[in-house]
């Protein structure tokens, strides 16, 4: 693929992956200013029902990328930001915000670098998104099993195996996007690309919090 097109393809997903994190962090640190609100919207049944709805927007996305309009799915990948800074609210209201900014700047410097690897690099990344998909049903597996465990040394394992699988999935997207681009057209290419790497970059900053983050309460 041509230099001038690969540019446009990266400038769209990228414009789009900001677009995306900038409503989710102003979501979060928005409802973070109404914490009675949030702290019971949260430990009750809201809490499933926000959970619900992220995980009902990112099936339908994935599943109709391919038939959707681009003011739909651009509408999808923005209401997912949305709902994904609701329950950030928790997260700016639990730790100390020089502490995520840290984090915050930490996550972009890590996403940049294997970004940058995935653009770049000339090894087939083929393989890859099979183990990287293994690794993260284990991940969710164990995430589920620890709930009833409650291990504080289980819990740091699994961070660090979710940040290794989210970073080795940077440079996935990242290399397959001038394919998305050729089966789902230009709009919903940039779309779906800004969806795949903007899970890849929340996903490190929790487990970056949840390891690093100073909490609020101690």
């Amino acid at each position: 693929m041509k230099e001038g097109k690969m540019n446009k393809i990266y400038s769209k997903v990228y414009g789009w992956l900001f677009v995306g994190l900038l409503l989710t962090f102003a979501t979060g640190a928005f409802f973070s200013n109404y914490e009675n609100a949030i702290i019971n919207l949260m430990s009750g049944a809201g809490y499933i029902v926000v959970l619900l709805v992220e995980f009902g927007l990112a099936i339908f996305l994935s599943a109709r990328i391919h038939k959707m309009s681009s003011a739909m799915a651009t509408f999808c990948y923005l209401l997912y930001s949305f709902v994904t800074g609701i329950t950030f609210s928790t997260i700016f209201i639990a730790f100390d915000m020089k502490s995520l900014i840290l984090i915050f700047l930490v996550t972009a410097l890590v996403f940049g670098l294997f970004a940058l690897f995935g653009m770049f690099t000339k090894l087939s990344l083929d393989k890859l998104g099979t183990i990287l998909f293994m690794m993260l049903l284990a991940i969710i597996v164990a995430s589920i099993i620890n709930i009833f465990v409650g291990s504080s040394m289980f819990d740091f394992i699994i961070c660090i195996i979710g940040i290794l699988v989210f970073i080795g999935y940077i440079g996935y997207d990242v290399k397959k996007l001038p394919i998305l681009f050729d089966s789902l057209g230009e709009e919903n290419g940039a779309i779906y690309g800004a969806f795949q790497l903007y899970l890849d970059f929340i996903n490190i900053f929790i487990y970056l919090v949840q390891l690093f983050g100073n909490n609020d309460s101690k």
